[in-house]
Order: C-alpha cells, then sequence, then structure tokens
C-alpha cells in the first residue's frame, strides 16, 4: 500500500543560506501560492519544497476530513492512521502519465493532483515532463477541481492544493552559475525553457532563482530559523484571511480570490497603485498576471499585519514575476 505522505525535512533550520527562497516559500504558504524554483543541480531546491508542509497551517478537521476521504477512495489510507492530520505532499516522478497526474482508469481513481488536495504538489524536473500532461494541470490549478469524463458519466474530484515546479536554467544545469561554466547552445536554453508554456506560468504566482550556496556557509555553525516559528507567522496571515473571507466559505486564502473579490479586498494605498501601474506597463503582463500580482500582495501585507496594501508590498509581489 502507497504512503500518503512523502518524507520531508523537519525544519528550515536544518537548511542553510537562502533567505531570500525561504521568504519566498513562506509567502507561498500563507496565501497557498504556487511557487516556481529555477536552479542549478544540488542549489538545494528539492530540499526546500520537502519542507514546505512544515511551515503550512495545521490542518483543520474540516480539511483533514477532506484529505481523509480521498485517501479511504484511493486504497491508500494506513490502518494505523485513520485520520490523516498532516498535510499530503506528493512527489510524482517526470515520467508520470497524464492519468497518474490527473487520475483515470475504467473505474476513476484519484491522480495525484487530488492526492496532493489541502497539500503540496512537487514537480521536480517539469522541464522534463510531458508537454501534454504540463497542459491538462491548466485546469486543476484554475478551477481548484478535476473533471475525468466516461461514457457512462463524469467525475469530480477536489484538487485545491499548492503547485511547486522546480527545474534547472538550462540542459546542463548551469546556465548563469557563478561556479560551473555552461555547455548550452543559447538556441538550447531558449528550448530549454520554453517547455513551460505562457499559459502555465502566469498561473504560478512566485518565480524565484535558487542560488549556489557558499562552501563557508555550508561549514558554518549558523543554522536557519526553525519552521515552527515560520509557521506561526503563516498561520497568523491565514487568520486573517479567515476573518476577512467569513462571509466567502469557498475561499480559504488569498489565492483562491477570484476577480470580484479582488477588487473588494486589494486596497492599495495612492502610492501602491501608481507602482503597480508602472510595473504592469514595463513588464507587460496579462491580465490574470496582474491579478496573481495583487493577490500576492494582499498576501506579503496580511504578513505584515497591515490592512492596506503599501508600496513596499507591491514592491516586493512585483519582483517574484518571472524575467
Amino acid at each position: 500500500m502507497s504512503e500518503p505522505l512523502l518524507m520531508q525535512v523537519s525544519s528550515f533550520v536544518n537548511l542553510q543560506g537562502q533567505h531570500f527562497v525561504k521568504r519566498a516559500l513562506e509567502i507561498a504558504a500563507a496565501g497557498n501560492h504556487n511557487i516556481r524554483l529555477i536552479g542549478s543541480p544540488g542549489t538545494g531546491k528539492t530540499l526546500l519544497a520537502r519542507a514546505m508542509p512544515g511551515i503550512m497551517p495545521r490542518l483543520s478537521y474540516e480539511e483533514a476530513l477532506d484529505v481523509t476521504r480521498i485517501y479511504s477512495v484511493a486504497d491508500m489510507l494506513r490502518s494505523d492512521q485513520p485520520l490523516v492530520r498532516m498535510r499530503p505532499f506528493r512527489a510524482p516522478h517526470h515520467t508520470t502519465s497524464q492519468a497518474g497526474i490527473i487520475g483515470g482508469g475504467s473505474i476513476p481513481k484519484p491522480g495525484e493532483c487530488t492526492l496532493a488536495h489541502r497539500g503540496v504538489l512537487f514537480l521536480d524536473e517539469v522541464t522534463e515532463m510531458s508537454v501534454h500532461v504540463l497542459e491538462v494541470l491548466r485546469q486543476p490549478i484554475e478551477d481548484k477541481i478535476v473533471t475525468i469524463s466516461r461514457a457512462r458519466g463524469s467525475l469530480t474530484f477536489p484538487a485545491n492544493f499548492l503547485l511547486i515546479v522546480a527545474h534547472n536554467p538550462c540542459p546542463c544545469g548551469f546556465y548563469g552559475d557563478p561556479v560551473k561554466a555552461c555547455t548550452c547552445t543559447p538556441t538550447g536554453i531558449e528550448r530549454y525553457q520554453n517547455k513551460l508554456s505562457g499559459p502555465l506560468l502566469d498561473r504560478i504566482d512566485i518565480h524565484v532563482n535558487v542560488p549556489r550556496v557558499e562552501y563557508d556557509k555550508l561549514l558554518g555553525d549558523e543554522r536557519g530559523e526553525p519552521s515552527s516559528a515560520i509557521r506561526a507567522r503563516v498561520e497568523a496571515a491565514r487568520a486573517r484571511q479567515t476573518e476577512r473571507f467569513a462571509d466567502h466559505p469557498q475561499l480559504v486564502a488569498n489565492a483562491d480570490m477570484t476577480v470580484s473579490e479582488i477588487d473588494r479586498f486589494c486596497r492599495l494605498t495612492p502610492e501602491a497603485r501608481q507602482l503597480l501601474d508602472i510595473s504592469v506597463r514595463r513588464m507587460q503582463l496579462s491580465a490574470r498576471a496582474y491579478h496573481r500580482v495583487l493577490k500576492l500582495s494582499r498576501t506579503i501585507a496580511d504578513l505584515a499585519d497591515s490592512e492596506q496594501i503599501q508600496v513596499q508590498h507591491v514592491a516586493e509581489a512585483v519582483q517574484y514575476r518571472p524575467k
């Protein structure tokens, strides 16, 4: 019987350096935002992703029931764990088929998208995955559900997960690396990076480069902030969102907001509005990307315990857009 959860790093305290990336992961956890990690082999992308469940809010009783029902249907519920109490962390291999990701079969069973409901779906080496598999992810990312149609009818499974994708910057993996030279051609780099389509990238809120950790830092005694301290800030930000969305039970976190809720809840100061307008024009952001920057700014403001979105919140949100 498969394990519903994968092993994860117990705490961010074990991961030296990478403060900028850890901050991005904290924001992602606070608002349930999708995140993309780009970096050379060995920079710690997988370790950082596996530590993510440790900083996410604890499952509520209703969420735990949701997850337990899914694993029961999939026949993956452990006999010694009648109620799933930890957020799922699913990391399918890059060769996983479309049916494995979305679900399927003559009697449809949940796929990885549904098994990651209320938790994390981690796609490592995402650029090695089939283009068709990546494109079918667009519906569950946007609608938070998966619909499987068969001749006898259709089934809808929940799929409200936090997506983390990770990949190298080029085929050899060392484009932009300060230590090892890249051996790829410009055409090869462009073709490799274009494996992720624009519409899919638009559905990811945070894009961050994971730099190489210096050797001296790896040998040093300095430890990072424990996951428990980060989780406390994340849970405080989620509590503000729960209070804000009291009249909108379908909204769990800021990432779930639609256009109408964004207009209502994402109030900006005049200076923040001006910076956002300039950024949209210069970066030629799509309407979807514009709304995702607003939702991300709202989460950053929640972490700062600010009712209004300030200019510094927008500035931080904008820097997480792909360059």
